[in-house]
């Protein structure tokens, strides 16, 4: 149960790390919605996380190399990938922010945040309640 439970801790630390790198990119997209020529960022990380999930979840061995492909990364391996969007902007100076989407993407990625935190504080709360039962 507690190896378990550590794999939970370290998969919901990966995704704090994670969304912390979003929030970052999203403050400076913020910071730079009047600089001319400048191009949002993006932070992906949950198609790494999922992988790690299956990966984790599915012991499969391919024979061979048409066999779906298993070479997903460990909960160890997830980073954060920071993207530059290129797309072209409506706006004459060539800056892609749009405020209004950024403070939307702060919102959803706060409550994101906030919910890994309640998640993580559980499950060292289960750890806690262990170790204090034990000594009995």
């Amino acid at each position: 149960m507690m190896g378990n439970t550590f794999n939970t801790v370290n998969f919901l630390t990966k995704a704090l790390d994670g969304s912390w790198k979003r929030h970052e990119a999203i403050t400076n997209n913020i910071a730079n919605v009047n600089t001319p020529g400048y191009k949002r960022i993006n932070v992906k990380f949950e198609e790494q996380l999922e992988k790690a999930i299956n990966k984790n979840n599915f012991n499969m061995s391919t024979t061979d190399e048409r066999h779906y492909d298993t070479k997903n990364p460990s909960v160890s391996e997830i980073e954060p990938v920071i993207e530059k969007d290129e797309s072209t902007s409506a706006r004459r100076d060539g800056n892609n922010v749009n405020i209004d989407v950024e403070n939307a993407n702060m919102a959803k990625n706060t409550l994101y945040y906030n919910s890994l935190i309640k998640q993580v504080s559980g499950e060292l709360s289960k750890i806690k309640t262990v170790i204090n039962r034990g000594n009995r």
